[in-house]
């Protein structure tokens, strides 16, 4: 067995003399205690040696890349070809696997091997001959401080690191620049409130508290170059007639102060976020241009580098930032969020609310797109987002314009498209189309409808009417109705009597009311 060792001044090839001695893997430190019981081990067969500082970098790069150098490539034809049949011991599996793929070499990685590299480690300076210890400990440190260099001047997360803590920054300036607005409006509210409902922009505001002071001061003080005249002379109408307390020099003193620190702070920001705005558009131009400058950062720092946001989808990109909504969504087996982070590009804040989920979908897919070219593409400029971002206004007009705009005319008409609905495919049998007889004759129908158009004649309450006599009742209410026709049903006939009787009974009511009305008119007269 052959055992590939990798050192700072280059490479080693160890060929193992006793290999029972390393069926014992938890005894076998105790072969290289001393360096004649390791030489009865392990034998030097060859030593590769690194020219210079740049070979051994590249070297030392490939193998934590997991990829053959040129160095290891012509030991291993150099050496390890003439004894092809042996095994190759390795510390690196993933670098035995492009072995054994491109050299046609048998590789071992177990924890054998692993153990071995260690007691190997061990007695490095006594089985490597004609390397000094101090030659070897600089030769370390100088091949570490060039591979840091190296993968600090190289990394693909180098500069979106900077991106990162500006967004993070720029949002703590913002938590805290609301937190000192809202205690300077408050503290100098106790003073001149009708200031704060004049002056509603916070930097105008402070600027204004800081130039006036005392509420006393504002009719001689000049605030043209913050205000405009309008708004100065209803602050200065307000502060004649203002509701305020009084308060000390110290008090105002420490205000303005206040105010001082909110101005400073609104000035850093907005060099931040153009700081912010040139570093996206050098790094990330085409999402720039889909998203925005704050939008893109946002998603770049939430995913941690602009190389991680370029593994993620396009459906996790829609969603990113909206973690908590989805999870609670899923456990509770509702609708998933249509979008997170996105939502404040200029593009889904423009679309009605009903397309908002369509267009979030789009941008988030061209989004995509812009991100793996910015974070793997060689070019620099931002045309491919500009396409794709006129495509997705012109696709946004058009779905905010259906709807609204429809043509006349039946081949120019909008096609419509009904929600779907399971229909069962079982159908029930119809009796009615059994017999062609209709069920009622049209004769019928026709005295039905006759019977229904006739007026019904209001009772007139006349005193002629209430004197009738039931006799009489009968034969007007005889006269009114129709003759009855030989084929009509029993049913109307037991309704028509119904009625005959009911008005009988209302005029016998009314009949003995009309009497008990004369007895009590007669008794009046006798007692008279």
């Amino acid at each position: 067995m052959l055992v590939l060792f990798e050192t700072a001044a280059g490479y080693a090839i160890f060929k193992v003399l006793n290999e029972a001695k390393l069926q014992e893997v938890d005894s076998l430190y105790k072969e290289f205690e001393t360096p004649e019981k390791a030489n009865k081990i392990v034998k030097l067969k060859h030593f590769e040696k690194f020219q210079d500082t740049t070979e051994a970098l590249a070297a030392a790069t490939a193998l934590t890349e997991g990829k053959i150098g040129k160095s290891l490539k012509k030991v291993l034809k150099k050496v390890v070809a003439k004894d092809a049949h042996e095994q190759l011991a390795i510390s690196d599996a993933k670098l035995g696997g492009v072995i054994k793929e491109k050299m046609d070499l048998s590789c071992v990685h177990n924890s054998t091997v692993a153990e071995l590299m260690r007691c190997i480690r061990g007695q490095m300076e006594n089985l490597i001959t004609g390397l000094p210890p101090r030659e070897i400990s600089a030769m370390s440190l100088g091949l570490a401080h060039s591979l840091s260099r190296y993968k600090l001047k190289f990394s693909p997360d180098k500069v979106d690191t900077m991106i990162v803590q500006a967004i993070s920054l720029l949002d703590d300036l913002d938590k805290e620049l609301n937190n000192y607005i809202m205690r300077c409006r408050e503290w100098y509210g106790w003073h001149f409130p009708e200031l704060g409902k004049v002056v509603t922009d916070n930097l105008v505001y402070c600027k204004a508290v800081r130039k006036i002071g005392d509420r006393t001061n504002v009719a001689g003080s000049d605030l043209s170059e913050i205000l405009p005249e309008e708004i100065e002379a209803e602050v200065k109408l307000a502060a004649e007639i203002s509701m305020g307390t009084e308060v000390s020099e110290q008090d105002i003193g420490n205000i303005r102060h206040l105010c001082d620190q909110v101005i400073d702070i609104t000035e850093y920001r907005t060099q931040l976020y153009d700081y912010l705005k040139n570093r996206m558009t050098a790094i990330a131009p085409n999402l720039t241009v889909m998203v925005g400058e704050l939008v893109g950062a946002r998603l770049i720092s939430h995913a941690g580098s602009l190389l991680n946001l370029a593994k993620h989808p396009a459906s996790t990109v829609q969603i990113l930032g909206a973690e908590k909504a989805l999870f609670r969504a899923l456990k509770t087996r509702k609708d998933t969020p249509k979008y997170g982070l996105i939502y404040h590009a200029s593009l889904v804040g423009q679309t009605s609310a009903k397309n908002k989920g369509k267009i979030s979908r789009m941008l988030a897919a061209k989004a995509a797109l812009a991100i793996r070219y910015d974070a793997l593409g060689e070019d620099t400029n931002a045309e491919m987002g500009v396409e794709n971002r006129a495509k997705l206004e012109i696709r946004l007009r058009h779905l905010e314009e259906k709807g609204i705009r429809r043509i006349s005319g039946t081949g120019k008409a909008m096609a419509k498209a009904d929600k779907y609905q399971h229909k069962s495919e079982v159908r029930i049998y119809d009796p009615s189309g059994d017999s062609t007889i209709p069920s009622t004759s049209k004769k019928r129908k026709f005295e039905e409808v006759e019977e229904a158009e006739e007026p019904v004649t209001p009772a007139v309450k006349s005193k002629k009417a209430k004197k009738q006599t039931v006799q009489e009742v009968e034969e007007e209410v005889a006269e009114e109705t129709p003759k009855k026709k030989k084929k009509k049903k029993d049913k109307k006939e037991e309704e028509a009597e119904v009625e005959e009787v009911a008005v009988i009974e209302s005029t016998e009511k009314k009949k003995k009311k009309k009497k008990k009305k004369i007895k009590e008119e007669e008794e009046e007269e006798d007692d008279e």
